[in-house]
């Protein structure tokens, strides 16, 4: 369990800080997944933009967020590779099996 925790910490930590959650709810509303500017998120958001580049960085490292570049124009969307997601609900599933076991027995 341990082990297991300390892969999906990055990605908890990312999901953790409401100023990453606020650009995650950005890229949520894009309907045309073709991705948006960090001057988009400014304006949802609030931010600087050497603010959202740091929380874009974290969200890259944390496999949330991708980006396609367009000659000098970055376009950043949620990650299409649901492998983090998939470890969490896993770590998290574990967890509900223990506690619901140790309550039975209680």
């Amino acid at each position: 369990m341990k082990k297991e925790l300390t892969d999906v910490s990055d990605f908890l930590i990312a999901l953790g800080d409401e100023k990453r959650q606020a650009i995650i709810i950005r890229l949520l509303e894009e309907e045309t997944c073709q991705g948006i500017q960090v001057g988009e998120m400014i304006e949802a958001t609030g931010l600087s933009r050497p603010a959202i580049s740091h929380h874009l960085k974290i969200l890259r490292q944390a496999k949330i967020v991708a980006y396609r570049s367009e000659g000098t124009k970055n376009f950043y969307y949620l990650n299409h590779d649901t492998a983090e997601i998939s470890k969490l609900q896993h770590f998290l599933t574990q967890v509900t099996t223990i506690m619901t076991q140790e309550s039975r027995n209680a």
